[in-house]
């Protein structure tokens, strides 16, 4: 990683997507190459003028124009001051850092499993399927706890019109299936063994389905987890730590090994899927 100086960052527009979350369009002040080749699952450091970084996953990629959204939740102090911030703010911008979700080259079938503000970190992955940028076939599961606790809602409508997406509610509604993404995975996978999945969301909905789909007979070596974390150094520029250096996705074999030798990496608090 190299990009010990934050370069500017413009706050362009915002809006409410979820309970106390908000989707932001920023622009990159004279993007660079490194902008342009980000991948889905990456990560970016945001700063304030009056102090304060944060990591977040990138909604969309940076354009030619150095565009890309983020989706935020309001949890700490750099959070709250983003959220009273005007359209034209100058903020910091570093990256993209990590390593993203794995690159698909064939026509495969890919499961995605998504909890809560993770759905973030695969939105640039399934925009790409839903644009048919990439020749895998994806399916998306999608759990929440209530209906104003999912994000994305724009995004959402017109992806389950591409491909197929099921969304789980853990409260009783009338709207969507009751229960949560483990609930629904025969029905989405039409008894088919998904070639590789891909699972985002809080700690015990990542690692119960990671064990699912080992039981199920998916390899760990196909299965990825996103496990958000504040990072140690607070700048993603040491190299010192496992965060940095081989997250925010990890294969799943690669996180037991990890856990294992007692390096297991923490899941986030400020930052990452919020």
């Amino acid at each position: 990683m190299s990009d010990p100086s934050p370069r500017k960052l413009y706050l362009l527009d915002s809006y409410a997507d979820g309970d106390g979350a908000r989707h932001f369009t920023f622009r990159i002040d004279q993007p660079l190459a490194r902008d342009l080749a980000a991948v889905p699952g990456q990560f970016f450091m945001l700063s304030l003028p009056e102090g304060g970084e944060a990591p977040f996953s990138y909604v969309s990629l940076p354009d030619r124009n150095g565009h890309f959204d983020a989706l935020i939740r309001r949890v700490g102090h750099l959070t709250g001051a983003l959220f009273d911030l005007p359209a034209g703010a100058v903020l910091g911008y570093r990256g993209p850092f990590g390593k993203g979700w794995p690159l698909f080259f064939s026509s495969q079938r890919i499961l995605a499993v998504a909890g809560g503000c993770g759905l973030a970190s695969l939105a640039a992955l399934i925009e790409d399927a839903a644009s048919q940028h990439m020749p895998f076939q994806l399916s998306v599961v999608y759990g929440a706890r209530r209906t104003d606790a999912q994000v994305l809602g724009r995004q959402r409508r017109r992806w389950k019109l591409i491909m197929p997406f099921i969304e789980t509610l853990e409260e009783t509604t009338n709207r969507g299936r009751r229960g949560i993404p483990l609930d629904y995975l025969d029905e989405l996978c039409a008894g088919e063994m998904p070639d590789a999945v891909l699972c985002s969301g809080p700690e015990p909905m990542l690692l119960a389905t990671a064990e699912e789909w080992l039981q199920r007979g998916v390899p760990a070596n196909r299965i990825w987890i996103a496990a958000g974390c504040c990072l140690p150094c607070r700048s993603g520029v040491c190299d010192d730590c496992t965060q940095g250096a081989d997250g925010p996705i990890y294969r799943y074999d690669r996180y037991r090994l990890l856990q294992a030798a007692g390096d297991d990496p923490p899941f986030g608090r400020e930052g990452w899927f919020g």
